[in-house]
C-alpha cells in the first residue's frame, strides 16, 4: 500500500489529477502500476485501477491474473470492480472508502456478487486515515 500511495502522490503533484495509486502483486512482485489519468488521456476509464491492469497486462502478456492482489489507496467504483472480476483477481486491499460510488461494499457489493462466476476477496481499511486524508486535502484545495 505505501507505494500505491507514492503512486497517488505523483498522480495529485506531477499531473493535477485526483490522489488515487494501485500496485498489482503477483507472488510476491509488482507487476502493474497505476494512477489516475483520466484528465491527462482525456479517458473516463484512466482509473489507477485500469492502469494497474493494463501494465500487468503488458508485462505479463495476459489479460487474467489469478490469485493476484490489488492495492489501490481508494474502494474500487462498479468499473474498475468488474474488471477486477473479468480479470480473475484474487484479491483486492483499498484504503479509504467511497460512499458515494464505492463497489466494494459501500454502496454496491459488485466483487462478491453470487451472480458472477468469480468473486474476489476484499480487504478495506488499510492506511484508510493516510489515503482517506490525501483525498481530502486534494478537494478542499480546489474548492
Amino acid at each position: 500500500m505505501a507505494r500505491a500511495l507514492e503512486l497517488a502522490a505523483h498522480a495529485r503533484d506531477a499531473e493535477g489529477e485526483v490522489p488515487v495509486g494501485a500496485v498489482l502483486v503477483v507472488d510476491g512482485q509488482a507487476v502493474g502500476l497505476g494512477w489516475n489519468r483520466n484528465i491527462t488521456l482525456n479517458d473516463p476509464t484512466a482509473h489507477a485501477e485500469i492502469q494497474a491492469l493494463r501494465a500487468a497486462g503488458d508485462a505479463l502478456q495476459n489479460y487474467r491474473f489469478p490469485g493476484a492482489t490489488l492495492y489501490v489507496t481508494l474502494e474500487p467504483c462498479a468499473m474498475c470492480a468488474m474488471a477486477m472480476v473479468h480479470a480473475r483477481i484474487g484479491r483486492v486491499v483499498y484504503g479509504a472508502t467511497d460512499p458515494k460510488t464505492g463497489a466494494a461494499g459501500s454502496v454496491f457489493d459488485t466483487l462478491v456478487s453470487e451472480k458472477h462466476n468469480h468473486r474476489v476477496s476484499v480487504v478495506g481499511g488499510l492506511e484508510a486515515e493516510t489515503a482517506g486524508d490525501m483525498l481530502r486535502q486534494f478537494f478542499r484545495a480546489r474548492r
